[in-house]
């Protein structure tokens, strides 16, 4: 709502400007103030860059944003990034009108502002919903979990789905082929040991449910709304 609302009041002023153009009546003061908010989001920047590495690891920004299950972070970079974007675009308006003696780049600035706060809410929104709907855990995180489950008393996984109930908290349910001669007791010990394997391997995988069946040969896999299965 922030950055909709925002984009969408910079792109009244800036179509507003265009239609009917000003100049400035400070243009020093206006520039001054925007070099010093350029260098004060920059060190803003700087730190959320600082903070997000720790999770990131070999991933890229863009798959970092996309991926990451702490929504705060990707929130921070994207407002960081917008508003160093939004100050150069400012500024730049700024100087053209100033140096051209053409206040209607101040508008067009203006406007480019606007469109760069909608689409950063269209990034969030579209990042968001997911982690509001509910994600499946990352790929590694599913082939770990997986790796995991396999051991004595556990043929093969048929299915498993992974959900976060937060960013650090994860739901495993999974299907397990079991030997069709266990008996009970062996079948409580090897769903226990697995449990146990998992959550070792994935500390993040808090609920657990484990369903053992009979290995009927090999169920195609499926994708459904991304989760990962197997």
């Amino acid at each position: 709502m922030l950055f909709t609302v925002g984009g969408l009041f910079a792109l009244y002023e800036g179509v507003h400007k265009i239609a009917d153009p000003h100049h400035l009546d400070s243009p020093a003061i206006a520039i001054g103030v925007l070099v010093v908010a350029i260098g004060l989001e920059s060190w803003s920047f700087r730190t959320a860059i600082t903070e997000s590495r720790q999770l990131k690891g070999e991933a890229s920004w863009v798959q970092f944003i996309r991926r990451a299950k702490v929504p705060e972070l990707p929130v921070v970079l994207l407002e960081d990034f917008a508003a160093l974007v939004g100050l150069a675009l400012a500024l730049l308006g700024v100087g053209l009108s100033t140096v051209l003696h053409q206040p209607v780049w101040d508008g067009i600035g203006t406007a480019a502002i606007g469109a760069l706060l909608i689409s950063v809410a269209v990034v969030l929104i579209v990042e968001t919903k997911s982690l509001l709907l509910g994600e499946a855990a990352s790929p590694a995180a599913v082939d770990r979990i997986c790796q995991a489950l396999l051991g004595p008393g556990v043929l093969r996984v048929i299915h498993q789905r992974t959900l976060h109930l937060g960013p650090d908290e994860v739901l495993l349910a999974a299907k397990l082929a079991m030997p069709a001669d266990s008996t009970l007791a062996e079948l409580a010990a090897a769903i226990d040991a697995a449990e146990a394997r998992v959550r070792t391997a994935e500390p993040s995988v808090r609920v657990i449910y484990l369903e053992p069946d009979l290995d009927r040969g090999p169920v195609p896999e499926t994708d459904p709304a991304g989760e990962a299965t197997r």
